[in-house]
């Protein structure tokens, strides 16, 4: 099993090599720009913070082509009532909340003005058993360039995306990478604050790096599981 892990900061990179134990032996490799550190099963890189530096990271990290899976991990605001804080999301869906223009009507996505993609789907099979193991929720997260900053960015992105639990900067930007690379992707978010206005006393960072950490120590099993049985499971 080979598992491509991208990460934003080393921060979030750390929380996912801290469920294999000390890892100030682990090996590291090098990829432009960056640093694959392995741990357990997973490839694990901090590629930078926004969907273009996630896309590019992980293009490069994809570009030998002997992975298996790619997941985009960290954490995440979660949208009240679907996702509180300490929790864990496993993304359904991955969108692009605002790829697209803004018009006297309202927001187009880029799909409305002819081109491009707003939307990847996580293989529904590996969505389902990374959710049971870990007691995540699953639903849509959502990718923006802009971190939501009021009750009523919050409010406008359910509703136009009714089936959002959670919002980041990086996944839709690995889906891209990895959709060119012909390699599924997974999506997993913990929850450090609730998506609308900006109180960072109220973000519970270190909650949500344990919460990924104690994630990704039950999911090795499930994605050997799964690569080996279930892929053609979409």
């Amino acid at each position: 099993m080979h598992v491509l892990v991208v990460t934003a900061v080393p921060a979030e990179r750390d929380a996912v090599t801290r469920a294999f134990g000390d890892r100030s032996g682990a090996s590291v490799c090098h990829v432009r720009g960056a640093e694959i550190h392995r741990a357990g099963p997973f490839d694990v890189l901090a590629g930078g913070a926004g969907p273009a530096a996630a896309a590019a990271s992980a293009a490069f990290g994809l570009a030998p082509g002997r992975y298996d899976l790619v997941i985009s991990a960290g954490i995440g605001g979660g949208f009240t009532g679907v996702a509180p804080v300490g929790s864990l999301v496993v993304a359904d869906r991955i969108g692009a909340a605002d790829l697209g223009a803004e018009t006297p009507e309202g927001f187009v996505p880029v799909t409305g003005l002819g081109f491009g993609r707003v939307l990847h789907f996580p293989p529904r099979s590996l969505v389902r058993a990374v959710a049971a193991a870990t007691g995540a929720v699953t639903g849509e997260i959502l990718t923006v360039s802009t971190v939501t900053g009021s009750a009523e960015r919050a409010a406008a992105l359910l509703a136009a995306h009714p089936r959002a639990a959670a919002e980041a900067m990086e996944g839709f930007g690995v889906a891209e990478a990895a959709e060119m690379a012909g390699v599924p992707v997974l999506e997993i978010r913990a929850v450090s604050n609730a998506v609308g206005p900006r109180d960072r006393d109220a973000w519970r960072i270190g909650d949500a790096l344990t919460a990924l950490t104690d994630a990704f120590g039950k999911i090795a099993p499930v994605l050997e599981g799964w690569i080996h049985h279930d892929r053609n499971d979409s």
